[in-house]
């Protein structure tokens, strides 16, 4: 096989040839390490690939039996792999426990080759794709702009022909962003579909979920059929699917009311060429039959600027227990600046602000059920914008508070954070590019529970407005 045949499949497909004896599970690790040769010093998306990476282990028989994966640096754990979450207060630590979603990857049969960049401790509003610690990680479609946080390196990997699939989680749109920006199917499953554990069941109060990111809704599908399940102490249930998702690809559809968002949810507005997006995507809804009917933003702006300043609160708290196992301390030597003034601040808040963060969520929830409880699934842009040129939101400059700079953030995720709260699923697809060819994604939402519907939604929208052939002008075996 060669690099270009390689790259140009998705991990169903490579999967497939495995199955048939075409090619071994060597050969494809053989062909990731060429491309990553190839293509990581121009995107700098992969930090380690592993010396020992054809020897991994991996299920034979799992959908995705044979297939190359890459682990995002932050959040679910290799034991004894090297996890440093882009910051050098965690420089050389090697985890000791080996997270229930890596175990599930290696039963479905992924090689777990590598370890991807994320911002410094996953914070993608402080720096997007950027961290002291690795330096920037740049889209294979413009090097100039950001691959998006903070699954940065997961995205730029797979869009690129690194991998055709890798480890990605999201607490406010950290899956989402970077799908968008790289163009590639990005979801976020429904709180409680997939475990955190053993130790991480309730990352950030329950708005972090891992997922994956890869090219295609049958890659989707199938990497659902893998990593979900719960396990012993998880905190949220979730009813189980009725049938494997991958058997809901070409299923029909029943009709649905569709809620489309084209106006903003937040400060910022959506670009015009995004907003043309969305309504094409909610034309091709229409065809299929579905009901589409605007809607405006259903959550109040002042309850999700609490809920996600508690959230980044909640995350630089814990940072003391950290220093401390490690022997290390916070300071301008172990924490990126920007990091360091929201870990000040979270020192000086009163513990009752908990409480505010709480009611905070309990109404955003409250609101936005009451809002969208008439639609089956939502049509909303990804982003306002395409791929930000590096260094947009890196830092907080003379006269600009903690407060400005994350209200500038916020209004960046203003379509994809409030359904972390609310624990709902949503998709990221890669519908289309704006004039100077960046890719702009379009988010599909369901309720709660129902990655079935999406996985229907999304395939519909896949075979009629395909992606497939698309390709960046930075990709593995082309030039």
């Amino acid at each position: 096989m060669k690099l270009h045949e390689y790259a140009g499949h998705d991990a169903t497909g490579l999967a497939e040839l495995v199955r048939r004896r075409e090619v071994t599970t060597v050969e494809l690790i053989r062909l990731a390490r060429k491309a990553h040769d190839q293509i990581n010093p121009t995107i700098n998306a992969v930090i380690e690939f592993y010396e020992d990476a054809e020897s991994v282990s991996g299920s034979d028989t799992g959908p995705f039996a044979g297939v190359p994966f890459l682990r995002k640096d932050i959040g679910a754990s290799e034991a004894g792999r090297l996890q440093e979450q882009g910051s050098r207060l965690f420089n050389g630590f090697r985890s000791t426990v080996e997270s229930y979603f890596m175990q599930r990857a290696r039963a479905g049969g992924l090689r777990i080759v590598g370890r991807t960049t994320t911002p410094e401790l996953g914070v993608g509003m402080a720096r997007m794709s950027e961290s002291l610690t690795n330096g920037i990680t740049r889209n294979p479609w413009q090097l100039d702009r950001t691959s998006g946080g903070s699954s940065s390196g997961s995205a730029a990997a797979v869009a690129a022909g690194i991998v055709p699939i890798a480890h990605a989680s999201d607490s406010l749109g950290s899956t989402r962003t970077p799908a968008a920006f790289c163009g590639l199917v990005g979801l976020n499953p429904s709180r409680g579909r997939i475990s955190g554990g053993p130790d991480q069941q309730d990352s950030g109060l329950g708005l972090g979920r891992y997922f994956v990111v890869c090219r295609s809704v049958r890659d989707m599908a199938a990497a659902l059929d893998v990593f979900s399940g719960t396990h012993p102490g998880d905190p949220f249930v979730i009813p189980p699917p009725e049938r494997p998702y991958v058997e809901e690809l070409g299923r029909p559809t029943a009709r649905l009311r569709v809620g489309v968002a084209t106006s903003p949810w937040g400060e910022r507005k959506v670009e015009p060429e995004i907003r043309a997006a969305v309504e094409r995507t909610a034309k091709s809804l229409e065809m299929m039959g579905h009901l589409v009917e605007e809607m405006s933003s259903p959550y109040a702006l002042a309850d999700m600027r609490t809920v996600e300043a508690g959230a980044c609160v909640i995350w630089m708290a814990a940072l003391d227990d950290a220093a401390r196992a490690l022997g290390r301390t916070v300071d301008e030597q172990t924490i990126d600046p920007v990091n360091l003034e929201f870990y000040r601040a979270a020192q000086r808040l009163p513990l009752s602000y908990v409480a505010e963060v709480f009611e905070a969520q309990r109404k955003v929830r409250a609101d936005v059920g009451e809002a969208i409880k008439g639609f089956d699934i939502l049509l909303t842009p990804t982003l306002p914008c395409t791929a930000l040129p590096h260094s947009t939101i890196t830092t907080i400059n003379e006269g600009v508070t903690i407060d400005q700079f994350r209200d500038a953030s916020q209004s960046l995720y203003q379509f994809q954070g409030v359904f972390n709260i609310t624990g709902q699923p949503s998709v990221s697809l890669p519908l289309f590019h704006d004039r100077g060819g960046l890719p702009i994604g379009i988010q599909i939402v369901a309720r709660f529970g129902d990655e079935a519907t999406l996985v229907r939604v999304a395939c519909d929208l896949e075979q009629a407005i395909p992606w497939s052939t698309r390709r960046p002008p930075v990709f593995a075996g082309c030039g």
